[in-house]
């Protein structure tokens, strides 16, 4: 397991489904081992709310970060240097400065975690360059055992912070991507504020979360929904930090409360009653999707993942990769993973076999998504294939479709009499 590979002294790449408690896995051993383990985690709002949550467990944590005066920062670090601190909670930027490493080094660092390790793979889509000082890590510390934590890295993902982390020289264990409680769905996008109400009112006094592409169509769901009688608060990174925070306290506090945001919201919220995500446009690849539709359902009731889905997103879509100040090869591979999500969102076959598929787990037919629960009809086309490959043939693969049509429908056009 996880837990006993670390207590061995064994580095550990683990792969984990969203809401499978990833941070007991160096919670635990934290307080098996004794002297300090470092955390480290991108969002300042996780750290607080983890350290708050040990605290009222009896157990000593703490964070230095830079929503703290530098009073309360300073306190903190007197706790840590005195051996007071079980589990100290780090920002990667801030634990890669020489100062922090120069002090902590000098301590009895027994373990490192690193939560979002997905974050330092430039191949996956959420690469932040923050990440990438932590492969230092091994170097000043030899001899501590470190853990990765993710819940979305396909096989190129986990193989890319195998060889940053670890050099390669890490366990991997991968326990599953399947939350079997969420029902997938995919709708075609017409009329997405109508389609958005309808879903909502069949789910009336449920917290949902609702993902939008732009600010702007955040706030104006948000509103249309406040209209109809629903209570929707907005979420994005154009508003104050006062307003997100205080609009992330009622959703975590209230019931019934549906949220309409940008991803910039999710990361780190852990509310178990959350009843379903929606989204009203196409994520930007299935690891993001994935990692999205799994803030629902925690509480392991019944739970639904529905996306609008329609060609004007993939045209937005495509048209951020060509934008992004990235290389070519990055731009390739973000091009492909938006395929792989396209593909998703048009296949016959099970979405959950075809999700999880993608993450290298195999899976037989959940009987969950909407294409288990609405079998389409299936015919054998391979006779009608031949005949429209005959005429493009025939026709000397020269012609358009349409020209080709003609031809199957027998249509006698100026184009096709000329040609006999």
């Amino acid at each position: 397991t996880v837990i006993e590979a670390l207590l061995s002294g064994r580095h550990v790449l683990a792969v984990m489904p969203t809401g499978a408690g990833k941070s007991l896995c160096y919670q635990v051993p934290a307080l098996v081992k004794g002297g300090l383990t470092i955390v480290v985690s991108p969002l300042v709002a996780l750290m607080q709310d983890q350290v708050a949550a040990l605290r009222l467990a009896g157990v000593a944590a703490d964070t230095i970060n830079s929503s703290l005066d530098r009073e309360a920062n300073v306190a903190a670090w007197r706790r840590v240097a005195s051996g007071q601190t079980r589990l100290l909670y780090l920002a990667p930027e801030r634990l890669m400065t020489e100062r922090m490493l120069d002090a902590l080094s000098r301590l009895d660092v027994s373990l490192i975690a690193i939560d979002e390790a997905h974050c330092i793979s430039q191949w996956g889509p959420a690469f932040r360059r923050e990440y990438e000082d932590l492969a230092q890590l091994r170097g000043v510390f030899p001899q501590v055992p470190i853990i990765a934590l993710t819940a979305t890295a396909d096989e190129a993902t986990r193989g890319d912070i195998e060889a940053r982390l670890f050099a390669g020289r890490a366990e991997t264990l991968v326990l599953g991507f399947d939350r079997p409680n969420i029902k997938l769905a995919i709708e075609t996008k017409q009329d997405s504020k109508r389609q958005l109400l309808r879903f909502v009112e069949r789910h009336q006094g449920k917290s949902g979360i609702i993902y939008c592409l732009s600010r702007r169509k955040t706030e104006e769901m948000a509103a249309f929904l406040e209209k109809n009688g629903v209570r929707a608060l907005a979420y994005h990174a154009g508003m104050s930090k006062e307003a997100r925070e205080a609009n992330q306290n009622a959703f975590m506090s209230l019931s019934g409360v549906v949220m309409v945001a940008t991803i910039a919201f999710g990361m780190g919220i852990d509310k178990p009653d959350v009843a379903y995500v929606f989204h009203t446009d196409l994520p930007g690849s299935l690891e993001a999707y994935y990692q999205e539709i799994g803030r629902a359902g925690r509480d392991g009731r019944p739970a639904e993942a529905h996306m609008l889905y329609g060609a004007g997103d993939i045209r937005t879509r495509r048209m951020f990769i060509d934008e992004e100040d990235t290389s070519p090869e990055h731009k390739r591979r973000a091009h492909r993973r938006l395929d792989t999500l396209i593909g998703y969102c048009e296949t016959a076959q099970c979405r959950r076999q075809v999700l999880l598929g993608y993450f290298g787990e195999e899976a037989k037919a959940c009987g969950n998504c909407d294409n288990c629960l609405n079998q389409a009809p299936r015919a054998d086309g391979s006779a009608e294939a031949r005949i429209i490959l005959a005429a493009v043939a025939q026709s000397g693969e020269r012609f358009g479709a349409a020209h080709v049509i003609d031809i199957l429908l027998g249509h006698e056009t100026e184009k096709v009499l000329a040609r006999g």
